[in-house]
């Protein structure tokens, strides 16, 4: 199969669970706001598809101690951000395949750019994965943010130092994501 094939075949899988949690999410809005009726065939329809997913979904819904009526718009959320995931991964994945059999009828020089671009790309990656778990009040000591951490407390620990307070914000990811870019491309650029 080829890799756009998959690309293609990964981001219509997207779409179609997209259009699924929508069309779940709309159906219980339009009956909760006595738009449509709840025993009409279009929501009987909807809930006999729906119940499989959405009861896992309200369980954990209730076990957070949430609302159990807005479990069609945490599976909406839990699509969308999931499909993005999925599709940036995917992405990831088909460009490291490309660059890995392009590496193999290339020469020395070709590997070593490869090598050097995963390196920042990960320590990229590191970044932002330290400033969305800061977000969702992720804890930097759990088991599996103590690679994140020793991954980028060499470059934003300095600069957090250097770096005046503004407030609440801290713009030391920031800059040593920047400061990774440019590095990034000098050195690619030198080889």
């Amino acid at each position: 199969m080829s890799l756009v094939l998959l690309y293609t075949v990964v981001r219509g899988l997207v779409i179609l669970a997209l259009v699924y949690a929508s069309l779940i999410a709309l159906t219980h809005w339009a009956v909760r706001s006595r738009r449509i009726s709840p025993f009409g065939v279009w929501p009987r329809f909807m809930r006999r598809v729906s119940d499989p997913v959405l009861q896992s979904v309200e369980r954990r819904v209730i076990m957070s101690g949430g609302n159990p009526q807005n479990a069609p718009l945490w599976l909406l959320a839990v699509v969308i951000a999931g499909g993005l995931v999925l599709l940036s991964v995917t992405g990831w994945l088909i460009d490291a395949l490309v660059r890995l059999s392009w590496a193999a009828q290339g020469g020395r020089r070709f590997w070593l750019q490869t090598i050097v671009s995963l390196v920042f790309t990960i320590l990229m990656g590191a970044i932002l994965v330290r400033v969305i778990a800061s977000w969702l009040g992720i804890g930097p000591y759990r088991r599996w943010m103590r690679p994140v951490m020793a991954l980028t407390n060499w470059l934003i620990d300095p600069i957090r130092r250097i770096l005046p307070p503004f407030g609440m914000f801290d713009f030391s990811p920031m800059v040593a994501y920047l400061v990774l870019y440019v590095v990034r491309g000098l050195v690619l650029g030198m080889l």
